[in-house]
């Protein structure tokens, strides 16, 4: 690690006029609800797990709709990748890219990012565990992302030399308008209360899973209450070796959360 405990700010923009932001999360966080806000301004388009399809199809893993995932996505990471920093459609200012951290395989190309913004969203992992556990029976640590998030936090940070944004998806739910403007700030992008609300139902960007994962936030309008966080005793026995596993890589990155910004009277 070569990096100061600075939270850096983004400047500037790439030649094309696109701010291209990588928000890296783990799965069961808030992180379709943040592509929701983000994919309600007028200036942004949005992207939903890119990388899928290639991390299905290099790990033949059974997880749910999964050949209609590979089906409809695509499988080589290069691509993947190219696209990501390729051309937008026209209008677009802000591309917001939703990356699940697992995906990451080794040697799925990540130089792309140094042409990104990162930022990256959290949650406690005894949280993250209880809302897996509800959507599939079987989970490990290598499910939930934190050991990837982590190793890819450093890596931005340590290119950087100062912390990439991290917001944790409890305190975006505890102040919907103060962590996504602080967030904003730090990305050097203008907040807008658009981001706040949006209307119901499916989206063409949404990815071919929608149907197995996006039941409440297909409902919502916006981002709900803050939710009750999970005790480490009030979880499964099997599940509290894995909690304790990810907690490290957890308290690491949130080290470096943003707090919310004070809001006009």
């Amino acid at each position: 690690m070569s990096y100061t405990d600075t939270v850096l700010s983004y400047s500037g923009t790439a030649d094309d006029g696109v701010a291209r932001i990588a928000m890296w999360s783990g799965p069961r966080n808030i992180s379709t609800a943040m592509m929701r806000a983000f994919g309600n301004r007028r200036d942004a388009h949005v992207v939903d797990e890119p990388f899928y399809a290639a991390y299905l199809a290099a790990t033949g893993l059974d997880h749910p709709m999964a050949e209609a995932v590979i089906a409809a996505g695509e499988t080589d990471p290069d691509a993947v990748a190219a696209a990501l920093t390729g051309p937008v459609p026209a209008g677009t200012t802000l591309f917001y890219q939703k990356h699940m951290t697992h995906h990451m395989l080794p040697g799925f190309p990540l130089g792309w990012s140094d042409a990104v913004r990162n930022a990256f969203l959290i949650r406690r992992p005894e949280s993250v565990l209880a809302s897996y556990r509800a959507k599939r029976e079987t989970v490990a640590l290598a499910d939930l992302g934190f050991v990837q998030q982590a190793e890819i936090f450093e890596r931005v940070a340590d290119r950087l030399g100062a912390a990439p944004p991290v917001i944790d998806g409890a305190d975006v739910l505890a102040d919907p308008a103060g962590v996504l403007a602080a967030l904003c700030a730090a990305l050097s992008l203008s907040f807008e209360p658009a981001m706040l609300a949006w209307p119901p139902g499916r989206r063409a960007t949404d990815g071919v899973w929608a149907p197995h994962w996006y039941h409440a936030v297909e409902a919502s309008t916006g981002f709900g209450p803050p939710r009750p966080e999970i005790a480490f005793a009030d979880l499964d026995d099997s599940l509290k070796p894995i909690a304790e596993a990810a907690r490290p890589h957890y308290e690491r990155l949130a080290r470096f959360r943003l707090a919310a910004a004070a809001q006009p009277a």
